[in-house]
């Protein structure tokens, strides 16, 4: 249960979608001038302490704003965020290059890959029994200020070409849900902080498989939330 007053709720989402929109720390001001909340900066000002407290904003050390914690992402995932319907154009063209290929599961994972590399903007991967990994997409990460930090570039790209790592991850963030968020700070990396990955698992002609996305906190999840669920649906409807 949620708890937070509507207001609040008003502000973190507001402060949530300014900060995934322009990567910075979002002080009351901007909060007042861009978001019509109907209350004055003051009062924004006090509501994002009391968020600050409660622990989903975070003081930014470098300017006065606030930044959203891993536990505000997973409430706005969970409850604030309001999916787009995806257009017939999307679902044409993810399922005309992943259903091309549904007799070779290798080949498959692959496309799926670079379908979600191309539909997110981040790096698409897939996992299949644990330890064959497929990637596409390492060049979209240069386009997140996030991942301008050689260290956070560094351990991702360890993360990511170590099937073990990613397997460990999944298995241990596994629940009943279609699709999982996990973010850097779970991790217990510092370097991982930034980064989110967002990914949905399913049985695919015997094999144990996952497929997801992994980029900044900053996911556009309005989109990519549904792009995950419809693969996902693509995946289930493959049964021979």
């Amino acid at each position: 249960m949620i708890d937070l007053t509507p207001r609040q709720i008003q502000i973190l989402r507001a402060v949530i979608n300014e900060f995934i929109e322009t990567a910075e720390p979002v002080g009351s001001d901007t909060i007042d001038r861009k978001y019509n909340i109907g209350v004055s900066p003051a009062t924004i000002r006090n509501e994002m302490v009391q968020l600050t407290k409660q622990g989903y904003l975070a003081k930014s050390h470098a300017s006065s704003g606030r930044t959203p914690t891993s536990l505000a992402m997973r409430l706005y995932v969970s409850e604030l965020v309001k999916e787009k319907e995806l257009t017939v154009a999307d679902e044409i063209s993810a399922k005309e290059q992943i259903w091309e290929n549904r007799h070779h599961i290798e080949k498959m994972l692959q496309k799926i890959t670079e379908v979600l590399a191309d539909k997110t903007r981040a790096l698409g991967i897939a996992l299949m029994n644990g330890d064959e990994l497929f990637h596409s997409g390492y060049a979209n990460l240069l386009s997140m200020p996030e991942f301008h930090d050689i260290g956070v570039m560094r351990n991702v790209l360890q993360l990511v070409e170590k099937s073990k790592l990613m397997d460990d991850i999944f298995e241990s963030t596994e629940s009943e849900n279609r699709v999982q968020v996990i973010y850097g700070p779970e991790l217990g990396n510092k370097d991982l902080a930034p980064i989110g990955i967002i990914y949905t698992s399913c049985e695919l002609k015997g094999q144990h498989c996952q497929v997801g996305v992994v980029g900044s906190t900053r996911f556009n999840y309005a989109y990519v939330l549904p792009i995950m669920k419809y693969i996902k649906r693509l995946m289930e409807e493959i049964v021979d």
